[in-house]
Parts: structure tokens; C-alpha cells; sequence
């Protein structure tokens, strides 16, 4: 993992810390956190930087753990959405001039790769689906439903 603070090797990591996407997403939250403080960003927009930047990592994990495409899918587009909102903030706060375009170029280089991430992932989950539905095949239950988005990213 690549994240900013020295974190502990863990020797059994969880599918989830094993996605780039969420690493990126993690790199985001520490850098948003420095950014909020250096800037002394205040009242409502670094709340909602805050808790957007929190948000994309959370439903990047949780989405992680579902059984279901469907549910898979629907949480990336949570993810999805916060990382666009942390993008927005970072454009407020830069408009309202708590900092210069140039300080937030690195988080929104953050928040670009971890979009173009989550837009690949879900794409990857939509074919699956569509293979899915579209098979001929009839079987009792679904065996090969469980796999980790790991699996997908690793396919780029």
C-alpha cells in the first residue's frame, strides 16, 4: 500500500486494501486531511470535503464485500459520486481562494485516477452482469457469483 502515513505491514490484508483504488482513495483522505489543515479550510465546505473523502474508501471496502454484482455496482457509484464532490470542494474552495490551483493539483490528480478506477471497475462489473444475464445456461444457485473486484482490476 502507498499511503502517505507509515502504516504497520499487515500480513493478511483484506481484499478490499489489496484494490488500487481504494489505496488511491486512502492516499486521498490523508491528503485531503493535510490540505483541510494547511489551508485552514473552515465551516461547510471542509465538512463536506471531509466527509466525501471519507465516504469513496468506506463504499469502495463495503462494495468490496458484497455477494451481488448489482449491489457491487451500486456501491462504486456511491464511491463514485463522493470522489466528483471531493473534486467540486476542491474547485470551491479554490473559487471562495483558500487555495491556489497549484495546491490542489495533487488531490485532484488523487481524484482523477481513483474515477478513472472506479469507472473501469464498474465497467468490468457491467459486462459481467450482462454475460451473466444473457447466459443460456440454467443452475441451481450461483457458485461462481463470489469474487473479489481484485480480480477485475487486476484485468486492466
Amino acid at each position: 500500500m502507498r499511503f502517505d502515513n507509515p502504516k504497520p505491514k499487515n500480513p493478511m490484508p483484506l481484499d478490499h486494501e489489496r484494490l488500487i483504488v481504494y489505496q488511491r482513495s486512502i492516499e486521498f483522505v490523508a491528503w485531503a486531511d493535510r490540505f483541510m489543515e494547511e489551508t485552514k479550510l473552515k465551516g461547510e465546505i471542509r465538512s463536506q470535503l471531509d466527509r466525501a473523502s471519507i465516504s469513496a474508501p468506506l463504499n469502495i471496502a463495503e462494495g468490496n464485500g458484497k455477494f451481488s454484482i448489482r449491489d457491487r455496482i451500486r456501491f462504486l457509484d456511491i464511491a463514485y459520486g463522493s470522489s466528483l464532490e471531493c473534486a467540486a470542494c476542491l474547485d470551491v474552495a479554490c473559487a471562495k481562494g483558500a487555495a491556489p490551483v497549484e495546491r490542489i493539483a495533487q488531490g485532484k490528480s488523487l481524484i482523477e485516477e481513483t474515477v478513472n478506477l472506479l469507472v473501469r471497475l464498474r465497467e468490468s462489473l457491467n459486462r459481467r452482469l450482462d454475460e451473466k444475464e444473457s447466459s443460456p445456461r440454467v443452475r441451481e444457485g450461483d457458485e461462481d457469483e463470489w469474487f473479489s473486484l481484485r480480480d477485475l482490476e487486476v484485468g486492466y
